[in-house]
């Protein structure tokens, strides 16, 4: 039954039309219906603006909390209140001491960190002894459940600046990959404290074209499909292009494509051997509706990843007092090391469960999330396409042979001619200098050289005139070059000024990119001070760790600084937008 508020703008007849329909919906087509009449209906009148001023304040990795704060201050502000949208990035904690209202989103980063231009605020805000009485606050934080240190960063910032006397005016929430509902929920607790002023009459609904984002993803025909590497390589590194005729998408270098994949066949298989449990079952999943548990499993919720979250509801059917053991308190280190490595399957074969339904199963399984992948291809290089660099993921681990979901369904089944289902995600941290006579530097070991090759073919199709230096390595000149030859010819042709490569195994002493920053630390002086850009794309874990502190030594000794003045100096750059990282 629909319950109409007091003044709801329509008769008897109205109200029960709307309550029949309602009755017949599915959930799937009330979240259509919802998103239909947001998309189309406009206002003609302003709402009245209160005198209470927000502020939301956001802090982004891949650009997910930036879009939940804009969403954040278009309602702050059709709901009739003085409202501003600021990046972590680009504040300091001194500021919230002219805010009355605080709404932060903000994610966490690899192991409970902050974003990468979020880490400055995030340590002031951690240090500061400053007074936030008279502040009200809320906090949604974004996360996943697949690591240890979920939403940690959010979790930080909410209980700081509630020990700096501010006042929370509801519980945060920590969102999981798939954050809509939990998010939409936290933003409707807001709102109903904060109140809103009416928005105005709607006015004629408009019929819209058919919109393709993050919520509608477009089914991109693959193009080609290439082995990168060589027949000899340790790794399998590969080429994708599809096709983005008729998506309506731009985007530029620099900026991410997320792709929805499937589930491997034989990972499926092994899931539902495991459970006992028949594919053809029907079951219903969440904001979906009815469909078959081997159609859910294959493309809808995550089968591999292994959370806390995870086994704690799986121990609740399947009973088991070992489980329960490891998922004590007291039992954390015992927990991190046994779940190392491990997924799904191997709590479910390892831990069976002697009763359960297909619907029980599905419904302790998370939204399978999508892969973000960094664009390595230029609109202007390429209109109407966009590429991807992809190392597919391989491994034996605890007996068993593993691979990456995404991965290794771009290099298996993302085949010409077939399609796979994806979305542009802007990557506003990770972009050329606005002006195109601006030296960059750009560091882009193994599958980091993607968004590299994008900036190269950007420039080179306005034949910009500033400098390119990059630096690229791997593990084997003749079987892990990647875009080899493209890249000769750049040099050749003078689009690209520099290029410094490091093989770690084609000698007995592994060299890496640093070492060749190291060898040209005098001429990546020389760059910085006369005002380069410095890039690094890549893994998160080493390299870039390495990267940073290679540069940090470059800016020391050739600087001529003291650890502190290096470090402010490369905070300045950072702050100038001059140093960017895009790492994983």
């Amino acid at each position: 039954m629909v319950n109409f508020p007091e003044h709801a703008p329509f008769d008897d007849a109205q109200k029960q039309k709307i309550e029949d329909l309602a009755s017949t919906l599915t959930p799937e087509q009330t979240t259509w219906l919802s998103g239909y009449f947001a998309g189309t209906s406009m206002t003609v009148a302003t709402a009245p603006v209160s005198q209470r001023s927000i502020n939301v304040l956001y802090g982004t990795e891949s650009g997910n909390c930036e879009e939940l704060a804009v969403d954040l201050m278009k309602t702050a502000k059709k709901s009739g209140f003085k409202a501003q949208i600021t990046n972590m990035a680009e504040t300091n904690v001194a500021a919230l001491k002219e805010a009355e209202t605080l709404l932060v989103v903000v994610s966490t980063w690899g192991e409970g960190e902050p974003p990468e231009t979020a880490e400055t605020f995030y340590n002031e805000l951690m240090s500061t002894d400053l007074s936030l009485a008279g502040l009200e606050f809320a906090v949604c934080a974004l996360g996943d459940t697949s690591y240890e240190q979920f939403c940690q960063t959010g979790k930080d910032v909410d209980a700081r600046l509630e020990k700096l006397g501010a006042k929370r005016i509801t519980e945060r929430v920590d969102c999981d990959v798939d954050y809509d509902e939990s998010y939409a929920g936290w933003n409707k607790n807001v709102w109903s404290i904060l109140g809103s002023a009416e928005v105005g009459k709607v006015a004629d609904v408009i019929v819209p074209e058919q919109i393709y984002d993050r919520k509608n993803p477009f089914p991109a025909e693959v193009i080609s499909n290439q082995l990168l590497s060589g027949d000899h390589s340790n790794k399998e590194t590969i080429h994708v292009e599809l096709s983005l005729d008729g998506s309506g998408f731009e985007y530029l270098p620099g900026d991410v494509l997320a792709v929805l994949p499937n589930n491997a066949k034989d990972v499926v298989d092994s899931v539902l051997a495991a459970t006992g449990l028949a594919a053809n079952t029907r079951i219903e999943v969440k904001n979906v509706g009815k469909t078959s548990l081997g159609d859910a499993l294959t493309s809808l919720v995550d089968i591999t990843a292994l959370s806390r979250k995870i086994v704690n509801l799986w121990q609740e059917i399947c009973g088991s007092e070992e489980l329960a053991a490891l998922l004590k308190d007291t039992a954390k280190s015992e927990f991190k090391e046994w779940s190392e490595g491990r997924q799904i399957i191997d709590l479910l074969e390892n831990y069976p469960a002697e009763s359960i339904t297909a619907q029980q199963f599905i419904d302790i399984l998370r939204k399978l999330p999508p892969r973000l992948y960094s664009i390595a291809s230029s609109p202007k290089a390429h209109p109407g396409e966009v590429h991807l660099t992809v190392a597919a993921v391989r491994y034996d681990i605890h007996g068993r042979s593993r691979k990456g979901v995404a991965s290794t369904y771009l290099a298996d089944d993302a085949l010409k001619g077939s399609k796979v289902l994806v979305y542009v995600h802007p990557n506003k941290n990770f972009r050329l200098p606005e002006n195109d006579n601006t030296s960059v530097i750009m560091v882009g070991p193994g599958t980091g050289i993607a968004p590299f090759r994008a900036f190269i073919e950007d420039r080179a199709e306005t034949e910009c005139a500033g400098e390119i230096w990059l630096f690229f390595g791997d593990q084997n000149y003749n079987e892990d070059f990647l875009y080899q030859t493209e890249l000769q010819d750049y040099l050749k042709e003078g689009y690209l000024s520099r290029l410094d490569v490091a093989f770690s195994r084609d000698q007995p002493e592994k060299i890496y990119v640093q070492h060749k920053m190291l060898e040209n630390a005098s001429e990546i002086w020389r760059w910085l001070e006369t005002g380069a850009h410095f890039y690094v794309c890549g893994d998160a874990s080493r390299m870039a760790k390495d990267v940073h502190d290679t540069l940090l030594r470059i800016i020391e000794t050739q600087g001529d600084m003291n650890a502190d003045d290096a470090a402010a100096y490369l905070t300045a750059l950072k702050k100038d937008k001059r140093y960017q990282r895009d790492v994983y």
